[in-house]
């Protein structure tokens, strides 16, 4: 991203403990500490003291709390203002935009708590205008797909566009080479298009004659999680109420298997259910959620109160 003057965050890409140590002392906090490799969502610190900093970078790259998705360690400046997740289909040359989502990472209601990989999500943000989606195509999306073809390493499928709509402009936080999750469950339900003919398109390169629609509704999705998730959790509780709830009510099973009764669901993850529906604007969808989220029960249910509770 630097290489192409795509927006982003100053950052610094560290495989030796020390030298990542040295760096760190001199950054001005808060400082974002992040770990190369795959950490289920939990492998970003936002250290708001260089003492946390050094902490979380010492957890990451000796002790291996995170294993060998820490081998490597990117240092990067703080970005604060309204972040949201921007997607977009590619075939490697055409970028046609998909609708965007806003998630929740913390575990606890108004941000509080430690990151996890999400505790719920809303389609679409209610800031997102036309015209920032113009220029989130235009400055971030279309130039990384060009810039990896320029590299002779063309990309093709969903693009995943972390984002910071910051007071200097939008910045890109990551990229995912897939849709996230909780943010799929809410954008997925609004596509009107075939998924499978987007999909035929980007293979076969032609998707410039796709015509991809959505549904105006708005969609919210909320995790129900075990108690003690992110850290340890018991599992092998019975889910209830999973056969009470309304007939428009989509549910997600993240964290469950059967039991041993007939039709018996148990808890077997740390986010085990994604409860979503849609609405007419986000309110709807938010009272719809939340009046069908109550009627299931396991032990330990833990899940935020404020997914998509908006301005």
């Amino acid at each position: 991203m630097q290489k192409y003057a795509i927006p982003c965050a100053k950052s610094a890409t560290f495989s030796e403990y020390n030298q990542a140590k040295d760096y760190v002392k001199h950054q001005k906090p808060p400082v974002v500490v992040k770990a190369d490799g795959l950490a289920a969502g939990k492998g970003v610190i936002v250290a708001t003291s260089i003492p946390q900093a050094l902490e979380a970078l010492a957890g990451i790259m000796e002790s291996k709390t995170l294993g060998v998705a820490g081998n490597k360690v990117i240092i990067e400046e703080h970005l604060s203002g309204k972040e949201m997740s921007a997607f977009a289909f590619t075939d490697g040359k055409t970028v046609v935009p998909m609708v965007s989502a806003c998630d929740y990472k913390r575990v606890y209601d108004g941000d509080l708590g430690p990151n996890t990989g999400g505790m719920g999500s809303y389609s679409p943000p209610h800031f997102y205008t036309p015209e920032l989606g113009k220029i989130v195509s235009e400055t971030i999306m279309e130039p990384t797909v060009r810039a990896m073809a320029q590299e002779k390493r063309p990309y093709w499928g969903v693009l995943y566009g972390g984002l910071m709509i910051t007071g200097k402009g939008v910045k890109a936080l990551e990229f995912n080479a897939r849709f996230g999750d909780p943010e799929t469950q809410v954008i997925l339900p609004r596509l009107k298009t075939d998924l499978v003919d987007i999909m035929l398109a980007v293979i076969n390169g032609n998707l410039n004659q796709i015509k991809m629609e959505c549904s105006d509704e708005a969609c919210v999705g909320v995790v129900m999680a075990s108690a003690g998730y992110p850290g340890s959790y018991k599992t092998g509780f019975p889910i209830t109420g999973l056969d009470n709830l309304d007939k428009d009510i989509l549910v997600f099973h993240g964290g469950t298997k059967r039991g041993s009764e007939p039709g018996q669901v148990l808890t077997n993850g740390g986010r085990v259910l994604t409860v979503v529906a849609m609405g007419k604007t986000i309110a709807e969808a938010r009272e719809k959620v939340y009046a069908n989220i109550s009627r299931i029960k396991f032990e330990g249910c833990h899940y935020r109160k404020d997914i998509a509770l908006v301005e």
